[in-house]
C-alpha cells in the first residue's frame, strides 16, 4: 500500500457538482492498493498515516503527527500512484491492485481510521474526482507499508 500524505490548510474532494468529502487543517491522503496488500499492510498504513510526524511543535520542528493534532483526516483512492514508469512515455497499471481488492482494501483502511481517528472523510472510489487542497509548507511525503 502506497499514500501520498499533504499538511494541508483544507482540502475537499467534488464528484461532478458535489463535494462529498472536506476538511480543516489535517492530512489529504492519496492511497493506492498493490496486489500483495491485506490486513497487515493496511493496518500498518494506518499506524503510519496517523503516526507520521509532520505537524510542527511550538520549537518549530516536525514533532507532532496527526493522531497528537487531531486534525482532519481525507483518503482519496488513487491507483495511479501504483504505476511503472520507470520506462516509457505510457505508465503500466500491472503494480496497482485490481479494482476489487483495491475498493476491498481501501474502504478497509476507511473503516480502520474512523475507529481510531475523528474527522475522517473520503473521496468515492472509481469516480472522476476534483481533488481540491491548500498544501501547508508545502509538506508532502510518500509512504510505503508493506
Amino acid at each position: 500500500m502506497i499514500a501520498l500524505i499533504q499538511r494541508v490548510l483544507s482540502a475537499r474532494v467534488d464528484v461532478g457538482d458535489e463535494t462529498i468529502g472536506a476538511i480543516g487543517p489535517g492530512l489529504l491522503a492519496l492511497v493506492a492498493v498493490e496486489p500483495d496488500d491485506g490486513e497487515t499492510q493496511t493496518r500498518r498504513m494506518l499506524d503510519r498515516v496517523l503516526g507520521y510526524r509532520v505537524f510542527t511543535d511550538d520549537a518549530g520542528r516536525m514533532n507532532r503527527s496527526l493522531a497528537d493534532t487531531g486534525g482532519g483526516l481525507l483518503l482519496v483512492s488513487q491507483f495511479t500512484l501504483a504505476a511503472d514508469t520507470r520506462s516509457g512515455m505510457r505508465p503500466g497499471f500491472a503494480r496497482a491492485a485490481a479494482p476489487e481488492q483495491g475498493r476491498r482494501w481501501f474502504d478497509r483502511l476507511v473503516e480502520l481510521a474512523r475507529v481510531a481517528h475523528p474527522g475522517v472523510e473520503t473521496g468515492r472510489f472509481g469516480a472522476h474526482m476534483q481533488v481540491h487542497l491548500v498544501n501547508d509548507g508545502p509538506v508532502t511525503f510518500w509512504l510505503k507499508a508493506g
